[in-house]
């Protein structure tokens, strides 16, 4: 039996993964979802960030029990389809749908006039609407994850991803002020529209290759040194010292938010907790 789990999937949380198990009772799972965002086409100002790349989504997806994953570009014209449209032309023709998965909020087609009773009613499929997840009284969500890492409390959301929260990107050249002062870090460049934690100090982990270190991580501008300079995202691979990053791509993996960005009146002060951040980072890494 072929079973369809279909959706967005930012993130592919605790909510998506409950869809995905759910799909999994039927048969091998087809994750069907879209890109770019349909907020994107509609109103490109309102595009919120991305929890990870279409790349990463994917991987997500098979790590969670998809066999398959098939995106569908969104467009306008993708959208202008009618619910029947979607049905037959997706659903049966495409995919061979025989169960169909989606989330009990879900819609579809044109002006989202179908849902899942309309799924339901078509009768060209089974169909389970999985109930949105909950914690704390709130559904779980991607919009909720974005905004809990972007107020900076990357441990809850961590618990909802069910996973350390992480960006991806290569690692750039900056201004070497970490290398000068013993504490050498890999600037990472982020792509456009990614989530990006708030301004502050982090535990995580650094990975670039085969080698993964115990990192703390700086996101800001850095305004114990003076001169205007952008946000930046940089990490400290604790204890490493001549290592040759540049241009690899790293990923950073954020555990714990250690402190927020200071401003302090001498180097001497600014070492003096750079060491504190670093004790502080092992200490939860290793627990």
């Amino acid at each position: 039996m072929k079973s369809v789990a279909i959706g967005i999937f930012d993130g592919v949380h605790q909510g998506h993964q409950k869809i995905l198990a759910e799909a999994a009772k039927y048969g091998p799972v087809t994750a069907l979802t879209f890109h770019p965002h349909p907020t994107s086409v509609f109103a490109p100002e309102r595009t919120p960030p991305f929890l990870v790349s279409l790349e990463d989504r994917i991987e997500l997806l098979e790590a969670h029990g998809a066999s398959e994953v098939v995106v569908i570009e969104f467009t306008k014209e993708f959208a202008s389809k009618s619910p029947d449209e979607f049905i037959n032309q997706v659903l049966v023709e495409s995919l061979q749908a025989k169960h169909v998965t989606v989330g009990a909020n879900f819609t579809f087609g044109h002006k989202a006039s179908g849902n899942a009773d309309y799924l339901v009613a078509s009768g060209k499929f089974g169909v389970s609407a999985v109930p949105l997840a909950e914690d704390r009284g709130s559904a779980i969500s991607s919009t909720r994850i974005r905004s809990l890492i972007i107020d900076g409390d990357i441990e809850r959301a961590n618990e909802l991803l069910t996973r350390s929260f992480y960006l991806r990107g290569p690692v750039v050249h900056g201004e070497k002020r970490g290398r000068e002062i013993g504490y050498p870090t890999a600037n990472i460049g982020i792509a456009d529209h990614a989530t990006i934690p708030a301004d502050g100090i982090y535990a995580g982990w650094l990975t670039v290759g085969e080698h993964r270190w115990k990192s703390a991580i700086s996101i800001g501008t850095n305004p114990t040194f003076p001169g205007v300079r952008g946000r930046q995202v940089e990490a400290y691979a604790i204890g490493e010292s001549g290592l040759d990053l540049y241009d690899k791509d790293a990923k950073l993996e954020f555990t714990h938010r250690l402190r927020d960005t200071l401003k302090f009146n001498s180097l001497d002060e600014l070492l003096v907790q750079m060491k504190s951040d670093c004790t502080k980072a092992i200490e939860l890494l290793e627990r």
